[in-house]
This record gives structure tokens, sequence and C-alpha cells, in this order.
């Protein structure tokens, strides 16, 4: 029996069989994480996760050879050349939007799997396996958090109408019924508004509700009457 445990050993440390393993285990780590982006229709999916995570582990096994071979003191830089060139990558997720910024996430999701890529690289298994999970639950379920501290924020609009001055203290109401905060308010009459036949309302808020449905906001603002049309910046 302890032949058959040693023969074992053997074969685990083999040099060959750990690159395989790290090989294969990059690859079910990078595929979950991959899977849930692509699942939830992000630019970035399944194949760009695992093309990341299988490079991210080549590069930190060719740092380790390469300092074994050559006698150098620090096998990171190559995966330090890995971190500064993965930001090329997150910035395409970013800037495919246009000029909203949306992306994010899924950058900041490269940006994980390569860290974990070095991890498995470097024969950290157990480290990476509890990355990959602790990664899986914020993407798939942090909108639950997320939902409510979305209503937190600050938005700009303008409110078309015919005659601005009249319906302020109506929409003062409703901002007051909502609790939105105004920052900023800006009034323009249709002779001095260049992009409408009306004049507008230039409402800059901040959100203080955390129930804060924004959809049902405009629905009613847009129920005033003289207001003609509602535009968010």
């Amino acid at each position: 029996m302890s032949e058959f445990f040693t023969e074992l050993s053997n074969i685990y440390y083999n040099e060959t069989f750990q690159v395989i393993l790290k090989l294969v285990l990059i690859t079910v780590l990078a595929g979950i994480i991959g899977y849930e982006r692509e699942n939830s229709s992000k630019p970035a999916g399944l194949r760009t996760h695992i093309l990341v995570g299988i490079s991210s582990v080549l590069v930190m096994i060719c740092g380790i050879e390469i300092a074994a071979t050559y006698g150098t003191n620090d096998p990171s830089r190559m995966p330090a050349q890995l971190l500064s060139g993965i930001g090329f990558i997150g910035a395409g997720t970013i800037l495919s939007n246009g000029f909203k910024v949306r992306g994010l996430t899924t950058a900041s999701g490269l940006l994980a799997i390569t860290c974990i890529g070095l991890a498995v690289g470097s024969g950290l298994y157990i480290y990476a396996i509890i990355a990959t999970g602790i990664v899986y639950i914020i993407l798939r379920y942090s909108y639950l958090v997320n939902s409510n501290l979305e209503h937190l924020v600050d938005f700009k609009f303008k409110v078309f109408t015919e005659a601005p001055k009249d319906i302020l203290e109506e929409l003062n109401n409703l901002f007051v019924k909502y609790e939105v905060n105004i920052s900023k308010l800006k009034i323009v009459d249709d002779d001095n508004a260049s992009d409408s036949d009306f004049g507008y309302i230039l409402y800059e808020c901040k959100v203080l509700n955390t129930t804060f449905n924004k959809n049902q906001f405009i629905t009613e603002l847009a129920k005033i009457n003289k207001v003609k049309q509602i535009k968010e910046i």
C-alpha cells in the first residue's frame, strides 16, 4: 500500500503532470466565471476568460522556469508585465459600450481571473479555488445589495415645458414626495432654448430614498400639466 501512495506521490509531483493539472484547473475555474459573464450577456464571456486564465498560468510557469534555469531571484517579472497588459483587454470591455461607463465589472473579472491564473501557476490551488468561489458569488448575487445602492446616485434631466416657472411648485412637491434632493436648478425659457421649441428646467438631483423607483418617478413627472417632454442626460 505504501508503494502505491509513493507512486501516486511521484506522479503528482511530476513536472509534466503539474503543468497539465494547472492548465485543466484554470480551464475549469475560468470557465465558471466566464460562463456567468456570458450568461449575463457581457462582452467577455466563456472563451475570453478561459484564454486569459490559461495565458496567466503559462506566464507564471515560464517566469518560475526562467528564474530557475538562469539563476535569477525574481520569477515575478513576467507576471508583472501580464498584469499591465491585461488592462488593454479590460479597457476594450469598457469602451465597447460607447460613452457610458459600463463593463467595469467584467474588466475587473478579467483581472481577477488573471490573478487566479497566477495563483494556479504558482501551485496555490486551494487559494485559487476559494478566490474563484468568492468572485462567482460576487458576480452572481451582488445585485441583491447593489439594486438598493444604485438608488443613492446623482442623476440629471431636463423637463421641457411651455411655462417653466409656472410648474416649479408642483415639481418641487414631487421631489419632496420621492425624497429627491435638488443639487442644481437651471431655468431656460423658450426664447433661449436651443434644443427644443419649449423652454426647460435643468435638474441635477441626488436620490436620498433607498426605495426610489426612477421609472415611477419619471412617469408621475410626465403627468404634470404643461410638461411636454422629459430628457435624462
